[in-house]
């Protein structure tokens, strides 16, 4: 048995939710080969995974990380766009020929399922959200306009056309994150699952939270936050910048450890008083089991695991990142999560906000009434299954 994952290579997310996929086929025999780009590529190639380079893709960022459309519209334009994704099938349709996969596992990337269907061989496609949303801000309204009366189509057709089955690790209703995977045409919802979150580390196989602090050498009687930082380089390098001054002058009543998110850090851990900053670290369920409240950008990743080990948040959604900040007033909305904007994150808006949401037990109980709701999810099972369902039909 071959699966060929093809993998979105923006931030670390993506690849960061079929590792375990790929490690729980390899139990079962599975030989695996990677696909990706730009950032996922070190990460995958330290799991040990082989791998190709695929041609890579991005979005424009500004200096503050905020997303560009503007610029990410008009460049490279459209024929260099069109290039670049010929170039992407080529390259999948060369390396998928080559490794002759039973299933094509692509995460959020399209060349691949068009790659897939043009050699006649199984795909499966996993999915943050359905349709794309931009925000409803006046210089963009002509193209959220724009998006929504053509794009709900155009995208539907690109993801299930080819698509065997169509997994999105959100939580099912009414706890659905992203409003995009609520607007699933009828046509298509035949396709489309949503299997729940994707997790390398299940909440329930690690020691209790007092356990996991004392292993970790915490305080069990201060409040521990978590400050988990992920996402392409380039668009979070503000963010953390502003973060690490900030976490550095916090009352020394919270202990608090920040990871940067890189993977290949070999440096100490940067510490003053009760704040710890380490560019990486390996255990991070360990430390998301043990916090009381997690302080993140507002990635899909990051949100479901936070969800799934039921911890409240505070949200950082990178400007103008359509997904992030749908995402994290979605979670707000749940009242789960408090939502700060980035131009406004300072020290007495920070500080306020932990306060308010550690003070306030109503964060903490919403939390446990959905987390009583989802816990029972097994997404990496789920997806498991499936790519082994859709393996064995192809064999009959």
């Amino acid at each position: 048995m071959r699966i060929y994952f093809s993998v979105c290579g923006i931030g670390l997310g993506h690849a960061g939710r079929c590792i375990p996929i790929a490690r729980e086929l390899e139990k079962r025999g599975a030989e695996i080969l990677f696909s990706t780009y730009r950032d996922a590529v070190k990460y995958i190639e330290q799991t040990g995974f082989p791998l190709v380079k695929a041609p890579p893709v991005g979005f424009v960022v500004k200096q503050d990380g905020t997303v560009d459309f503007r610029q990410t519209v008009a460049n490279p334009g459209p024929i260099l766009a069109s290039f670049t994704l010929t170039k992407q099938i080529e390259f999948e349709i060369r390396y998928i020929r080559a490794f002759k996969p039973d299933v094509v596992v692509s995460d959020s990337r399209a060349s691949p399922l068009l790659a897939a269907k043009i050699l006649d061989v199984p795909d499966v496609c996993i999915l943050n959200q359905f349709q794309i949303i931009i925000p409803r801000r006046s210089r963009l309204l002509r193209l959220a306009k724009l998006v929504d009366t053509g794009a709900l189509a155009v995208i539907g057709k690109l993801w299930t056309s080819g698509a065997t089955n169509l997994m999105i690790p959100d939580f099912p209703p009414p706890y659905v994150l992203s409003a995009g995977n609520l607007r699933i045409p009828k046509s298509y919802q035949k396709r489309v699952k949503i299997i729940g979150p994707i997790l390398p580390v299940h909440p329930d196989d690690l020691p209790s939270k007092e356990e996991l602090k004392e292993k970790l050498g915490l305080n069990n009687d201060s409040p521990f936050i978590f400050v988990p930082i992920s996402g392409p380089v380039k668009e979070r390098a503000y963010i953390t910048g502003v973060l690490r001054r900030i976490l550095m002058e916090m009352p020394p009543e919270y202990q608090i450890v920040m990871s940067l998110g890189y993977p290949n850090y070999n440096g100490d851990p940067i510490k003053k008083g009760n704040v710890t900053i380490y560019g990486w670290v390996s255990n991070r369920f360990e430390y998301l089991k043990a916090c009381d409240l997690v302080i993140s950008k507002a990635g899909h990743g990051t949100l479901t695991q936070s969800m799934s080990y039921g911890k409240p948040m505070i949200l950082i959604p990178t400007p103008s990142h359509t997904e992030q900040l749908s995402n994290a007033y979605r979670l707000k909305e749940l009242g789960v999560a408090e939502v700060l904007e980035q131009h406004d994150v300072n020290k007495e808006s920070l500080l306020r906000t932990i306060r308010k949401m550690l003070d306030d037990e109503a964060y903490r109980k919403r939390m446990e009434e959905i987390h009583k709701e989802i816990s029972q999810l097994n997404g990496l099972k789920t997806a498991v299954d499936t790519i082994m369902k859709v393996v064995e039909h192809a064999r009959r």
